[in-house]
């Protein structure tokens, strides 16, 4: 076989091209060499987190290999140091500055009367008679309305959840409908905002401003939360410090509370979570978030004189009602129709009853808090008073699982399948859910 020199056959190749394909060959290989730079740095880009979590596991590996004569316990403590800089410091920062442009501040102004003092010379009395009638004692100031002024009345947070300027918040900071709501966005911007719907069932609104080009938040998944989780609470604290951030875990899941508004109007929100992330007036309305910048909650709550004890609606219960504004500009929710009592141990033993779980289908004190109302899905379905709904399709009814909440998860016209306790007697009956209408 005969042998070629490749050098030979290069120079000779060289030799019978042009400059001018030498030249081509030249740009063509320097361009290709630049693609493939770009495609490179975009894929590292891309899986910047997976990437950097590997070296940071390479690392930790190190430092246990670097300790081996170091106790158990010394190790672990290095560990749990270096993860904690690898892991949440970073993502924390990362999750914010994605997701801080996307949460708004809302400023609630109103109209009110503005008043002036005056002297009215009817009512001026001198003790001293005529005697100093140049100097009138025991003049009483008196005071009257002089017109309205624009006043600051509170504040709260909001978030992107479209870009055609569509915002979540809570229903209690929009809850005066003669009130005027501001917002204020990242960039610095003032938008008059227009409340599109306030929920019937959950402490949730949505508001709209005449904007474009903000970029709403992903929503996750709630009901994959578990306790000791991190997360992230953004908002206007205190109605003046806005886009404040604060870090905390998931102290519990599926708590009860009852929240009273300023308007002085108390409501029971159910099936909450539960964060010690700082959540002050203020930040109600804005985003908690995950480390990935994913909305799993909308705070909405603290303990008054507490420390650490915060309250967020979880994302899954919100979904449907920013899905309804979408495809029909308006909060559509099912409901059942009756009025009830949680029951557990102490309400079994207080009323006699044979099961320490389920709810009990009770009037109010008022004459007015019907146990059932007129015309309802559970009126047509022929519940009755006293009787106790056990479960809704196999789900049944605990601490964990309010009723409130798992009707909350179902549609407008499907039928649920209920067992209740009437009369001693265990039966199951179908209910019909239809649109909550709100008086």
């Amino acid at each position: 076989m005969r042998e070629i020199n490749i050098l030979k056959l290069i120079k000779k190749s060289f030799a019978e091209s042009s400059p001018k394909n030498i030249f081509s060959f030249f740009l063509i290989s320097i361009s290709s060499f630049v693609v493939f730079i770009g495609i490179g740095v975009g894929v590292a880009f891309y899986y910047r987190a997976n990437i950097f979590e590997y070296f940071a596991k390479e690392y930790l590996m190190g430092e246990v290999l670097n300790n081996k004569e170091d106790n158990a316990d010394t190790v672990t403590e290095k560990i749990i140091e270096k993860q904690s800089i690898f892991t949440q410091e970073y993502f924390v920062v990362d999750a914010v500055k994605k997701t801080n442009p996307s949460v708004v501040s809302i400023i609630i102004s109103k109209e009110v009367p503005k008043y002036e003092v005056y002297t009215n010379p009817n009512t001026e009395q001198d003790i001293f008679g005529n005697i100093f009638p140049l100097f009138p004692f025991n003049v009483t100031p008196e005071y009257r309305q002089n017109g309205t002024e624009k006043k600051t009345i509170g504040g709260g947070s909001g978030f992107f959840v479209s870009n055609d300027g569509l915002i979540v918040t809570n229903k209690h900071v929009v809850e005066d409908k003669t009130a005027i709501y501001t917002v204020f966005t990242n960039d610095g911007k003032k938008h008059t905002a227009t409340v599109v719907a306030r929920d019937p069932v959950l402490d949730i609104a949505l508001i709209k401003i005449e904007a474009s080009g903000y970029t709403p938040l992903s929503l996750g998944n709630s009901d994959s939360l578990l306790p000791g989780q991190t997360v992230i609470a953004i908002g206007n604290a205190l109605g003046e410090f806005k886009n404040t951030v604060s870090v905390g875990v998931i102290s519990g899941l599926s708590r009860s509370v009852t929240a009273g508004s300023s308007f002085g109007k108390a409501e029971l929100l159910d099936h909450v979570i539960q964060t010690d992330a700082a959540i002050n007036p203020g930040n109600s309305g804005g985003p908690l978030l995950d480390l990935s910048g994913r909305v799993i909650g909308v705070n909405v709550a603290v303990v008054t004189g507490s420390q650490g004890i915060g309250f967020a609606l979880p994302i899954n219960s919100v979904k449907g009602a920013v899905e309804s504004v979408k495809a029909t500009g308006k909060i559509t929710r099912p409901y059942l129709g009756v009025r009830y009592l949680a029951i557990n141990a102490e309400i079994k033993e207080a009323n006699n009853l044979t099961v320490d779980y389920g709810v009990l289908i009770k009037g109010g004190t008022s004459s007015a808090d019907l146990a059932i109302i007129p015309g309802s899905p559970a009126d047509k379905a022929g519940l009755l008073e006293n009787d106790i709904i056990l479960e809704v399709d196999g789900v049944k009814i605990n601490e964990t699982n309010g009723l409130a909440s798992i009707i909350r998860q179902k549609k407008i016209g499907q039928t649920v399948t209920l067992k209740v306790l009437t009369k001693g007697a265990e039966k199951n009956i179908k209910v019909v859910l239809e649109v909550f209408k709100e008086n």
